[in-house]
């Protein structure tokens, strides 16, 4: 409990003052962290059976994240874009020249690990942009709204939680756990909105749920994913959390919609 309470405590620390210390380095931060999420997950299914493309899988991720951090910039303009997805094409080329048992399955894996775990990212380090510049409080609402639901739901559900939320994925989840977790995040919202005025109250609020609802869902896709690959952790990365992706796991479904939110309502 000990290594994992410090852990934790210097994991937000940096997390707080990447986003804190300007554009640049926490497009650079985050874009590291996603594509080492990309390794993980290729690390985490790799088996006799299936082998992504580890090595040009992440460097596809790295390259598109690359692109997305310079247009978010200002350096480069969208048009440059489709260069990181014509690069997923390299995946395809790339599978032809390996003599594994399952060729289809692996070029499968290495794009959904893409999808999975790179993708979302480049969501959220848009939150920071979204106006058009920089404001670090809307990508920092972000996360302390995601821990305070993760926070809400871990009390609620050890103290009352009773009915299960999905016995088959995840046995201590509860439904409990679930609303606890998202009237914490639906107070915390309430407060952001007067610590942080770059937002009105309501569209707090609102992002409070959305990351309640899926980021909850988030945790339980990576907990079947974990189930359907017969991992306990997504990586040993963090002593006493696991993985980066077992720590990111609600902002993977999340960052997407929260992103959509915003950027229909500003």
């Amino acid at each position: 409990m000990k290594t994992r309470a410090i852990t934790g405590f210097f994991f937000i620390a940096v997390l707080i003052g990447a986003v804190l210390l300007g554009p640049y380095v926490f497009v650079s931060l985050f874009s590291l962290i996603a594509a080492y999420c990309v390794y993980e997950f290729y690390r985490m299914v790799h088996t006799e059976n299936t082998q992504p493309l580890v090595f040009l899988g992440v460097g596809v991720a790295a390259l598109g994240l690359i692109l997305v951090d310079m247009v978010l910039l200002g350096l480069l303009s969208y048009a440059v874009l489709p260069l990181g997805v014509t690069a997923v094409l390299l995946l395809y080329i790339a599978a032809l020249f390996r003599k594994t048992v399952h060729p289809i399955q692996d070029v499968a894996y290495s794009l959904f690990g893409l999808i999975y775990a790179a993708i979302p990212f480049g969501f959220f380090m848009s939150l920071g942009f979204v106006n058009g510049i920089y404001n670090a409080y809307i990508p920092l609402g972000f996360l302390i709204l995601l821990w305070t639901n993760d926070t809400g739901a871990y009390l609620a559900g050890r103290s009352i939680g009773r009915r299960k939320l999905f016995e088959r994925i995840s046995p201590n989840k509860t439904w409990e756990g679930f609303f606890g977790g998202a009237v914490f995040a639906a107070l915390a919202g309430f407060i952001l909105s007067y610590y942080f005025g770059i937002l009105p109250l309501w569209c707090w609020v609102c992002m409070g749920l959305i990351i309640a609802i899926f980021g909850t869902l988030g945790d339980l896709v990576e907990s079947m994913l974990k189930r359907n690959v017969g991992v306990k952790d997504a990586g040993n990365l963090l002593p006493g959390h696991g993985g980066l992706l077992d720590r990111f796991d609600g902002l993977l479904v999340a960052a997407p919609l929260v992103y959509l939110f915003l950027k229909s309502i500003l």
